[in-house]
């Protein structure tokens, strides 16, 4: 489809309203300013409007040619960005790069390197967000995400990933002081438990079956969006269950949740760095060798426990 406008007659409008005048324009472009006029005209004649008023001293833009030039800086700037990711993708990077993180752990683990990435230079975006359960692997297989810190070891899609183990996260059961099963006597009973309101995590899960870890049977449930928020409900009193030991250091140390032995202990959570085998930006790939080593990720994961010897 032909269209009267050009970006070179957009950054010709653009040329002489910030310097005044046409020969200023004509300056700026390196042109002289008769090729200048002539662009203007042509534009007009084209689009069948008036884009300057010539009615007096200066040629001044018309309503209509205001606002042609209001979008049309913004078309130019599109256009430059455009050019500029091009040649950002045929060198190798990406315009930007998802990271997911499993919601076992705080984003915070995230930010020194991503602040070394920074540091870098490279003009890529990097978006972070947030998954639950087998929300993480769903996230990477449905391409909502590039990359996945954390990703469990049970809720694996079929599919070519590549794959490095990060560590182990363990679990306790905790609850408020104040909630009646804080005095309860040791090791609690399922029975015992599922008379309390569970606090749950909603799976971020879209295609993949979801997870509900640690809910017993006939157990009633308080669903919040992550554990953040769950760890906030198992404070209030409002709901008890499994917390992930390293995001609840500070909970239990002041005496906000209490630890209790159960009669079935859940076993700790081995969580992986995963992405598609077969992606290979250069961010990505950064990303990839620095978070497998990330002193920040271990000081969230203990080292994963090695399988026992055969007799």
């Amino acid at each position: 489809m032909h269209t009267a406008l050009s970006l070179d007659a957009l950054k010709v409008l653009d040329a002489i309203d910030r310097r005044g005048s046409f020969a200023g324009a004509a300056a700026e472009l390196f042109r002289v300013p008769s090729a200048i006029s002539y662009t203007v005209q042509k534009l007009e004649e084209d689009l069948d409007t008036r884009i300057f008023d010539r009615s007096g001293h200066r040629a001044v833009l018309t309503p209509a040619g205001r606002y042609l030039l209001e979008e049309g800086r913004a078309l130019l700037e599109a256009a430059e960005n455009l050019a500029h990711a091009t040649r950002q993708v045929a060198q190798g990077w990406e315009t930007r790069l998802r990271i997911g993180f499993n919601s076992l752990m705080p984003a915070t683990c995230l930010f020194p390197a991503i602040r070394d990435f920074q540091q870098l230079g490279v003009p890529v975006d990097v978006q972070i967000v947030e998954e639950v359960f087998a929300g993480a692997w769903d996230a990477l297989q449905s391409r909502r995400v590039d990359l996945i810190v954390g990703a469990d070891h049970f809720s694996k899609p079929a599919g070519s990933f590549s794959t490095r183990t990060l560590g182990e996260i363990d679990f306790i059961f905790a609850v408020a002081p104040g909630h009646p099963l804080a005095l309860a006597t040791e090791p609690l009973s399922e029975e015992l438990i599922a008379q309390y309101p569970a606090a749950v995590a909603a799976d971020t899960s879209r295609a993949l079956p979801p997870g509900n870890a640690g809910i017993f049977r006939r157990q009633r449930t308080l669903t919040v969006s992550n554990i953040d928020q769950k760890i906030a409900v198992q404070e209030a009193g409002l709901g008890v269950g499994w917390l992930p030991r390293p995001r609840i250091r500070e909970q239990l140390r002041s005496g906000r949740l209490v630890e209790k032995a159960v009669q079935d202990p859940r076993q700790p959570i081995v969580l992986h760095l995963a992405r598609r085998a077969e992606d290979q930006g250069n961010a990505l790939t950064w990303f990839w060798e620095r978070l497998q080593q990330d002193p920040a990720l271990r000081d969230w994961l203990a080292p994963q426990a090695s399988p026992p010897e055969a007799p």
